[in-house]
């Protein structure tokens, strides 16, 4: 398996599919890394903070979209 560091510089947009898919399109340093022995491979996705606060607000908005989609009950709960 393949591993890199992939360090998110900017996120341009985000978008969902019919199928449950949510799509970020982002500006990117990808970067190969060596795998550490003994240790499962991974890769690893970095950002700033203020990057992690726009990707939290991205998949909100994004969850709010499937959410829209859902049918809505006829029968509200009662009790």
């Amino acid at each position: 398996m393949k591993v890199h560091t992939l360090e998110i510089n900017k996120f341009k947009s985000a978008s969902n599919s019919v199928n449950g898919l949510v799509v970020l399109k982002v500006d990117a340093l990808v970067t190969p890394r060596e795998p550490l022995e003994g240790i499962e491979p991974s890769s690893l996705i970095t950002m700033t903070e203020a990057n992690a606060r726009v990707l939290m607000q991205l998949l909100k908005a994004q969850l709010a979209e499937f959410d829209n989609r859902k049918p809505k009950s006829r029968h509200g709960r009662h009790g």
